[in-house]
């Protein structure tokens, strides 16, 4: 009677640790979520990152030493060459007036006309982007009054295991850390020869033209850029994380197969970018593709061995025996 109580106890628990199993194997394919193969936009791209400066930067500097009578232009305004943007008085008109002033208007209107003023005029047609001095202000010969720019382009630095897919002519997107929202088009149009070495690490200077130069660009703003290698319109896209690296250097998916259980398809790829990849052949817009899987790892013996849901390629399966949950590693297409 024991021996038989005994036998019936272990078949309850054969049973039921089949149970289990079928259990955690059906909750795992419950929890395999697909995703749906896209047609969209893929852009291949060297980012770097850079600023925005002028493309020739120059000063406008006193004639000669004295004091600051007018300032005719504010910062931003557009000027021509030639214009005058200011007037100053040298330092003898400037004494001799202030002696005039406590004789009377007469007496100054006479030195006036004696000692003309001195123009500031700019040197070449840009955008004044600073004012150094105020009105009133004594300064010596050559110093800074404003500074002017012929046109803002940004400058990138490239890295050097990236510049030589760079070219002149090529692409460019750029968007400002305090405009995150607004991307402006662009073109490179110059690559310096002479690289930095700034911490062991050699970067080349990239220069780029914008298309236009939006109002709120700003000399010395920070500028991320992609630099626009190839880009594709309607290609077929997959995130990255569901393509597997095949055993013979192929790439392969997997997706539902007619019965329901998950089959390995073989795929061909091309561009990359950020966490999506195009898909030249074996999968369509629309079709469906495992993303990822908590699949369960049984213990060993004569039950786990029936039950055993074997290990896909590509990947690291771990589990724990009792009723735990295994988890998926798959390698990012074209990393570690």
């Amino acid at each position: 009677m024991k021996a038989k109580i005994i036998l019936a106890i272990l078949v309850l628990a054969a049973a039921g640790g089949g149970y289990a199993v079928l259990h955690h194997k059906k909750n795992g394919r419950e929890e395999m979520r697909t995703v749906t193969v896209e047609s969209g936009l893929i852009v291949e791209a060297v980012e770097a990152t850079g600023g925005v400066e002028p493309l020739n930067r120059v000063e406008v500097r006193a004639p000669i030493a004295g004091r600051i009578d007018a300032l005719l232009v504010e910062e931003g305004a557009r000027v021509t060459a030639g214009r005058i943007v200011g007037w100053m008085s040298s330092t003898d008109r400037a004494a001799v007036l202030d002696a005039a002033r406590a004789k009377g208007e007469d007496e100054v209107r006479r030195w006036t006309d004696a000692y003309k003023q001195t123009p500031i005029v700019a040197s070449i047609a840009g955008d004044v982007i600073l004012r150094n001095v105020v009105v009133g202000e004594q300064v010596s010969s050559g110093g800074v009054i404003y500074a002017i720019s012929d046109r803002l382009i940004v400058n990138a630095s490239v890295d050097e295991s990236d510049i030589g897919r760079v070219k002149v002519g090529m692409p460019a997107e750029i968007t400002l850390d305090s405009y995150p929202d607004k991307t402006i088009r662009g073109k490179v149009f110059r690559i310096l020869f002479e690289g930095k070495n700034i911490s062991n690490v050699i970067t080349y200077i990239v220069k780029i033209s914008p298309e236009r130069i939006p109002p709120y660009f700003r000399s010395q703003m920070t500028a991320n850029l992609k630099l626009v290698i190839r880009r594709k319109d309607d290609a077929v896209l997959v995130p990255t994380a569901v393509i597997r690296e095949g055993r013979e250097g192929g790439r392969t998916v997997m997706v539902p197969g007619p019965d329901g259980k998950p089959n390995r398809q073989e795929i061909k790829t091309g561009m990359e970018s950020g966490e999506m990849t195009e898909v030249l052949s074996g999968l369509k817009p629309g079709d469906a593709v495992y993303l990822a899987s908590k699949r369960y790892t049984p213990q060993a013996g004569p039950l786990s061995s029936m039950f055993s849901f074997g290990r896909r390629p590509g990947g690291t399966q771990s589990g724990t025996g009792q009723g735990g949950t295994g988890a998926q590693r798959s390698r990012r297409a074209g990393g570690s």
